[in-house]
């Protein structure tokens, strides 16, 4: 339960009514809701207390954070020849190279 775990919790507007609703990244099907962040963020809790319970109970493997520090901020990507020529085109006309260019247009 310590440990550093990756949650969303988010507000949500739907057929049940205004709420936040919140989930464990890395603990697939934990989840939970509460009328207020607070309230969801705590429930999220109780949840995640369940869930590693059952999983130890039943002899299943608990999955680990993912840590940013995974991560080395690089991947490569194949894209068709004439993507690769329109993106490059791009860059040029704003001035930038071609990886802040594609950064950019990842980041929107």
């Amino acid at each position: 339960m310590s440990l550093p775990y990756n949650y969303i919790i988010q507000p949500m507007r739907d057929g049940n009514g205004d709420y936040f609703y919140g989930r464990v990244l890395e603990l697939d099907g934990c989840q939970s809701t509460g009328e207020t962040f607070n309230d969801a963020y705590a429930s999220l809790l109780e949840a995640m207390e369940g869930y590693i319970e059952a999983k130890l109970q039943n002899g299943f493997e608990i999955p680990e954070p993912i840590q940013n520090s995974d991560y080395s901020g690089k991947f490569v990507i194949r894209i068709p020849k004439s993507l690769h020529f329109k993106l490059s085109v791009e860059a040029e006309k704003e001035g930038v190279s071609l990886n802040q260019y594609a950064l950019y247009k990842l980041s929107v």
